[in-house]
């Protein structure tokens, strides 16, 4: 599966990408395009995707891309590629300011994204890149044995 710009254009590898422009009217589709990939590698691939990894993979997506939208003036772009049974969310924005975990506050409302990710994801890794920043996050897909 294969997507750029929201247009299909095969369904034969285990990676994806869908470029989000600033109005922030893709996250709905962004979530779809993760949970896609997943059963697609399931049905199509033989691969074991546990429902929660599922489930996990839509909330990290929708929690980076809106930020993403939140935060960065300009577009950006999703990438999912499954490997090894982990899948890589990889979002590219373009400011270049690293996101920071906030202290836990029961009073504050929003802003736990990084925190969400986090603690969903096997791995978490934020890197500068010369327009911006990346943000990677490794999704286990099925526990070791099952």
């Amino acid at each position: 599966m294969n997507e750029t710009s929201g247009e299909s254009v095969g369904v034969s590898s285990l990676e994806t990408s869908l470029a989000l422009d600033s109005d922030g009217t893709r996250i709905a589709q962004a979530r779809h395009l993760a949970a896609a990939l997943l059963t697609h590698a399931r049905e199509d691939h033989g691969i074991p995707v546990m429902a929660i990894a599922v489930e996990n993979a839509q909330l990290i997506v929708s929690e980076l891309v809106t930020n993403a939208r939140k935060y960065a003036p300009g577009p950006a772009l999703l990438h999912l590629r499954i490997s090894d049974g982990v899948l890589q969310v990889e979002l590219w924005d373009s400011n270049p300011l690293a996101p920071v975990a906030k202290a836990p506050d029961p009073e504050r409302v929003g802003q736990h994204g990084l925190e969400i990710v986090a603690a969903l994801a096997q791995s978490v890794l934020v890197e500068q890149t010369p327009v911006g920043k990346r943000i990677m996050a490794n999704i286990v897909l099925c526990a070791p044995g099952s």
